[in-house]
């Protein structure tokens, strides 16, 4: 990783996408120790982190999480995520938080040197661009290692470096959690328009915190 100490950093956390990549490796993360390994590389000045919320459910796998973070140094942006049925009486939903990352992101580009960008997902490339056009260095952290790899080609050249999740484990998977085999990511198939089929059940591993 190449880092500068008085560079501004700005992280980004695809929940979801970042959640399938630690799973598909076998770890859990510890939020604390991800954010305190990076406010030591730089001045990190904001982690954002992203994530959708079934809408009217009474309790949420993921809220003990979401809860934790919002006290922790992270600025939660949650959206609701709706259920509904098509027309053949299969359970969907629809919703994502891509375009309000892509938005913060713009915007802190400003005022940021540096940003991590959490994610593996190729719809994120043009938003890369974006920032980079601004004088802004991009580093997109996913993962490789995982069978499919969980991020896009396209991304990964476009981004100025690129961080393997599998080589930062040691330094930000959750120590008291026991090792888990490598398993598919829990998140929802997303279809051309955005609908997905229903929402794989969520690991509690995903609501622990450290």
């Amino acid at each position: 990783m190449i880092f500068y100490k008085e560079e501004r950093l700005a992280i980004f956390i695809d929940g979801a996408n970042l959640y399938g990549a630690a799973r598909s490796l076998g770890f859990d993360i510890d939020y604390r120790r991800l954010l305190d390994l990076f406010a030591k590389k730089g001045r990190l000045i904001r982690a954002f982190y992203y994530t959708t919320l079934i809408e009217d459910q009474e309790y949420s796998p993921i809220r003990p999480l979401i809860d934790w973070l919002d006290y922790n140094g992270y600025s939660m942006v949650t959206k609701p995520l709706r259920e509904y049925t098509d027309s053949q009486g299969r359970r969907r939903v629809k919703g994502n938080v891509d375009i309000d990352l892509a938005i913060d992101a713009l915007e802190m580009a400003d005022r940021a040197d540096h940003i991590l960008l959490f994610s593996g997902d190729g719809d994120f490339k043009r938003l890369v661009e974006a920032i980079q056009r601004k004088g802004v260095r991009v580093t997109v952290v996913s993962t490789i290692k995982s069978s499919p790899p969980m991020v896009s080609d396209e991304l990964r050249r476009q981004a100025d470096n690129f961080v393997e999740l599998a080589e930062l484990s040691p330094h930000i998977q959750r120590m008291n959690a026991p090792n888990r085999s490598v398993a598919a990511p829990a998140t929802p198939s997303e279809t051309e328009d955005g609908d997905s089929d229903e929402t794989a059940p969520q690991a509690s591993a995903y609501a622990r915190t450290a």
